[in-house]
């Protein structure tokens, strides 16, 4: 056991609880933050059972008033808070701009950006009145390179990428770290969260999931590692860098490469 604590959003499940249990494995004192509270309860126990303390406290990222209960409650708990994860996020409506009701839209950026936002504005108070502290925001790949279809979801994920790069630099002389997580698909439950999808849509997604060789536990290793490293980007999955690296060298290329049938 070790002093060290980490706060995660949307650590019921998924990557968050992935990491959760990776940060225990190092000993670490985790708070799983989640709208989920059974399984949020099943996580803490798994926790425990790895020798690290942990609590569940229920926080809707939508809401800034329970961002901010969450990190009042783990001053109480702890005094002090050495990382941050905003991991909490979901898939919105696939489809065309002009078959996506706005109200997707909306949820996309609300939940996906603005949660990170809320989150990283309250907690990084704490970390400049500590003199240290670190911040991790959950992206995706479809943050850096476009999927056509997925306009909401890779809008408020490339949103990310955006306040993290700024973070970085408002908070790279002030002791506090930032990394930013760009995965590709991998084996998660994330399309759980998908609403209004058309038949066969999650199916789909779960499929292309499934195919992946990557799992949440292996990108959750790569975030602990880079959160002591203090390393900014972590594309998890090595043909990330490539297709990231053909829009940025070859624009014109990359263009031909999205909309070719």
């Amino acid at each position: 056991m070790n002093n060290k604590t980490v706060v995660i959003t949307g650590a019921s499940s998924g990557l968050g609880k992935a990491t959760a249990l990776a940060f225990a494995r190092q000993g670490w004192q985790i708070a799983v933050a989640d709208i989920n509270q059974e399984r949020g309860d099943e996580a803490v126990e798994e926790i425990k059972a790895l020798g690290s303390q942990a609590f569940f406290h229920y926080c809707n990222v939508a809401k800034s008033e329970d961002i901010q209960a969450l990190h009042d409650r783990c001053l109480e708990e702890w005094t002090q808070i050495d990382v941050l994860i905003n991991n909490a996020g979901i898939v919105s409506a696939l489809g065309a701009i002009d078959r996506v009701p706005m109200v997707e839209w909306q949820r996309a950026m609300d939940i996906n950006l603005m949660g990170v936002v809320r989150g990283c504005s309250i907690f990084a108070r704490t970390f400049k009145e500590q003199g240290a502290g670190h911040i991790v925001n959950i992206a995706s790949i479809a943050g850096l390179i476009t999927i056509p279809g997925m306009g909401s979801y890779s809008a408020s994920k490339a949103a990310v990428v955006s306040v993290s790069e700024m973070l970085r630099a408002e908070l790279k002389h002030k002791n506090i770290g930032v990394t930013v997580v760009c995965p590709s698909l991998f084996r998660t439950n994330l399309s759980e969260s998908l609403m209004n999808a058309k038949e066969g849509q999650q199916e789909v997604i779960d499929q292309q999931m499934e195919k992946s060789s990557m799992t949440a536990e292996d990108i959750a290793e790569k975030i602990v590692s880079a959160v002591k490293a203090n390393q900014f980007m972590l594309l998890p999955h090595k043909t990330s860098w490539f297709h990231w690296g053909v829009k940025r060298l070859s624009p014109s290329l990359y263009q031909w490469l999205i909309t070719r049938r």
